[in-house]
């Protein structure tokens, strides 16, 4: 840190305020040339220290009608960022609207901030672990003979850390088993040399992971494979690959970042979520070994930090993880990876409104990298760009087992209301299925999208429903222990043995959860291996030990949530059966048909990913519905051009661009008065603006109206394109950044909840 004194340019700087913008301050000429885009300094904002960022040089010919300030010190000696991820920073919070600060912010890992003790800053204490890190002299054939004849272990482990150079000491543990000693041998025989270098450290992936070779591609692959590879080095392209499920989009991806490697670029792949796909980054890790950094949100903050300074300082060139990813400080950022790019998780709903999927892109262009999205169902908005030539369609239309699809039925429940034991969770058709299976020594999936044990509990002597006093839903019951939980805000009590309206004991628990066919299956099959996975049976390291055993064929029927039909390649699971197919099918959304069709699809494709045959049976009070008729055919051509039809008649994406104003507020009369005068002032705004087409939809209750004690309210803005969109969002921000007293609002531009 250096202390600046008075006099010189004037830069631009972001702040920690809510008002949106840029503010000037001036810094001392001999510091100038020390002074980059991205760098932190300390300023004072009405009398107190803040840390800002320099953004730019401000325009030396402007007049200012007002005495500039001056930056008190240069917090960093480097800027936090690589010029190509700044400038895509700078890009992604103006396309959202959202304050620069708080982007920047948020690709920085935790903990880096300095503090503030009267006006001193307190660098960051952040104690980074260093580990051992090995590199081969060159020996001649000689002194490798005698090295083979005296110890073929230490040839082995030569041998090794000559091909995977640097090769760190907590991969060669990993490898070899005690080799300690034959390593300080091979120091002191001057056969390698010894560096120390931060710690990779993954609290979750700390197992063993052993090299391995691709294996042979099939036609679709190596056409997918040559193409991209072929663009690579060339500029920005991107591509969508629609691949069924079990194609072999992952081998795609990996010789696609095998290339990159090959011309020293680097390369973020992006997942869903991290802790349900060990296969992918155990994959990467076989293929790559520690060139590749794991970011998610349970690493340490010293870890996350020491993954952010290798990726920083380009010792590792590989970052896989969620959404957050896509900033990481990658060097020569040469490819982009999106994996299962459907998936609405790649949208960051609080804080920085992001979308990943869309944002890569742009990192992507601006970059001058190849970014590859694939999905066994993509999004709408990605498969019509590949229809408009924005993006290149790759197709995988077959297994790379040489499997086959798994055949699907539809079971009405509205004539297979009760199944075994009168109970209407399982139906006869699916109990039958299970039991065939099983006697075949086989694997089940059991699909259902609801946690706890049941959604309600309910009187049944007058109705009344146990709520949450916090949120409008009702709170789910759950057992060991037995608690209702609201899974919006989290608040727990113990349920009420008689009803707090009337005073009957006659309370009785509605509706189905995990839990509850965790019990029903243990009474069906006593004899049956059964696990379940959901938010509720742990995460981390609990969650990759049910999904090992379901691997090494431990469990015999998984039953889960949303987590079971992601990235996971099981291949003695030969049925898959869902339970409740129309749960988020009528939901007042305009994607619930998309979704409901890309769940089916996904979780039916689990099954039949090895050698034995898969069968899939949907349950379902909608058989005729296109979402689930077209799921049942694994036709995802058929429903994108019919649901393609829907959109473009009501002007919804990917044929119109939408934003949505949120406002909140602990009283509803409030938020109501609040979100009725925005209403009007924006529509006496688009009355001064008739030339821009944009239909405004609201104010209107959320449908989830209260949560987290807070009720909700939202407007929606509709228009045919971004660029009218934007320029009516500019003139009405100021509204949105002077909020009524006790009401919060917040601007969302391409929503992906409308809840």
């Amino acid at each position: 840190m250096e202390i600046l004194e008075n006099d010189g340019e004037i830069w631009n700087v972001a702040l920690p305020i809510p008002l949106r913008g840029l503010y000037s301050y001036r810094l001392k000429k001999e510091y100038a040339v020390k002074a980059l885009p991205g760098m932190r300094v300390m300023v004072k904002v009405r009398g107190r220290s803040a840390v800002g960022y320099l953004i730019k040089k401000a325009d030396p010919d402007k007049e200012y009608p007002y005495k500039i300030k001056n930056i008190d010190a240069l917090i960093d000696s480097e800027s936090l960022f690589p010029d190509e991820l700044f400038n895509f920073l700078i890009k992604a919070a103006e396309y959202y609207m959202h304050p620069i600060e708080d982007v920047l912010k948020g690709a920085l890992p935790p903990g880096i901030d300095p503090g503030f003790v009267n006006g001193k800053i307190i660098p960051p204490k952040i104690k980074v672990k260093l580990e051992k890190s090995f590199t081969a002299n060159k020996i001649d054939k000689d002194k490798l003979t005698l090295m083979e004849k005296r110890s073929k272990k230490r040839f082995e482990i030569f041998n090794y850390i000559q091909d995977n150079s640097p090769a760190r000491e907590s991969i060669l543990k990993l490898e070899f088993k005690n080799p300690s000693s034959l390593i300080k041998r091979l120091l002191e025989d001057n056969a390698i040399n010894a560096d120390e270098v931060p710690v990779v450290l993954d609290t979750i992936y700390t197992q063993t992971v052993l090299r391995d070779k691709s294996p042979e591609l099939n036609d679709e692959q190596l056409t997918g494979v040559n193409e991209i590879c072929e663009s690579i080095q060339k500029g920005y392209k991107g591509f969508l690959i629609h691949g069924i499920t079990g194609s072999g989009k992952t081998e795609v991806y990996l010789h696609a970042v095998k290339r990159a490697l090959e011309f020293d670029l680097g390369v973020i792949v992006l997942v869903p979520e991290i802790t349900l796909t060990p296969q992918l980054v155990g994959r990467y890790r076989a293929r790559f070994g520690d060139r590749v950094a794991v970011i998610h949100s349970q690493l340490t903050q010293t870890a996350r930090f020491n993954q952010w300074q290798l990726l920083k300082d380009g010792k590792i060139n590989v970052a896989i993880g969620v959404r957050s990813a896509l900033f990481a400080p990658v060097k020569n950022l040469g490819l982009i990876i999106i994996d299962e790019e459907h998936d609405s998780s790649f949208k960051q709903e609080k804080g920085f409104p992001y979308n990943a999927r869309d944002m890569s892109l742009l990192r992507a262009k601006l970059a001058g990298a190849v970014a590859v999205a694939g999905s066994a169902t993509p999004s709408l908005e990605s498969y019509n760009n590949a229809l408009t030539g924005k993006l290149r369609l790759l197709n995988l239309k077959q297994r790379a087992t040489e499997g086959v699809l798994p055949e699907v039925e539809l079971i009405n429940l509205a004539n297979n209301r009760t199944g075994p034991h009168g109970q209407s969770i399982i139906s006869f058709s699916l109990y039958k299925e299970i039991v065939k299976t099983l006697e075949k020594k086989e694997q089940v999936i059991l699909f259902l999208n609801r946690r706890g044990f049941a959604p309600n509990l309910v009187c049944k002597n007058c109705g009344y429903v146990e709520m949450c006093k916090e949120c409008s839903v009702s709170m789910t019951l759950h057992k060991r222990p037995s608690l209702l939980t609201c899974h919006y805000c989290g608040y727990k009590k113990s349920p009420p043995r008689i009803c707090p309206e009337c005073g009957s004991k006659d309370m009785e628990d509605t509706g189905t959860g995990t839990q509850k066919v965790e019990e029903l299956l243990q009474e069906l099959f006593t004899d049956a291996k059964i696990a379940r996975l959901d938010r509720d049976t742990g995460t981390g390291r609990k969650t990759e030990q049910i999904l090992e055993d379901v691997r090494d064929g431990k469990v015999d029927i998984l039953v889960g949530t949303q987590m079971i039909t992601k990235g996971h390649d099981f291949k003695g699971v030969s049925l898959v059966g869902v339970l409740q197919s129309d749960v988020g099918l009528h939901m007042p959304d305009f994607r619930a048909s998309e979704r409901t069709f890309q769940l089916l699809t996904q979780v039916a494709g689990r099954a039949g990913r090895g050698d034995i045959k898969g069968r899939a049976l949907i349950q379902t009070y909608s058989p005729t519905h296109q979402a689930v008729a077209a799921a049942k055919d694994h036709n995802y051509i058929n429903f994108a051009n019919q649901e393609l039809v829907f959109r473009k008649e009501l002007g919804y994406p990917p044929f119109g661009k939408l934003a949505v104003i949120r406002l909140n507020s602990k009283h509803s009369d409030k938020v109501e008065f609040a979100s009725n005068d925005l209403k009007d002032k924006i529509m006496e705004i688009l009355h001064n603006n008739k030339e821009l087409p944009i239909w405004i939809l609201g104010p209107s209750p959320s449908p989830l109206e209260f949560i987290q004690s807070r009720f909700r309210w939202q407007i929606f803005l509709k228009s045919p394109s971004y660029l009218s969109l934007k320029q009516f969002l500019e003139k009405i921000v100021p509204l949105i950044e002077n909020p009524p007293s006790e009401v919060r609002i917040r601007l969302d531009i391409d929503p992906v909840s409308m809840l």
